[in-house]
């Protein structure tokens, strides 16, 4: 599978088990919430810096975004 898909799965999956809309998760990470629907779907390759702010906003590791379930 491909790591930006694996991202985009996983980043789906955290964000739903915390209840956040994509709009609240963006305004967490201080990102468009259309940049991040296109991480999500697997259609943009974010920068690790833009993970790391994701990862902080949902209250994660950074490897649970690369992580393989």
């Amino acid at each position: 599978m491909d790591v930006r898909v694996r991202v985009g799965l996983n980043l789906q999956a955290l964000r739903r088990d915390r209840g956040y809309s994509q709009e609240e998760l963006a305004h967490r990470a201080a990102m468009h919430q259309t940049y991040l629907s296109g991480i999500e779907r697997g259609r943009r390759n974010p920068s690790v810096l833009v993970l790391a702010r994701i990862a902080e906003a949902l209250g994660v590791d950074l490897q649970d975004l690369t992580r393989k379930r």
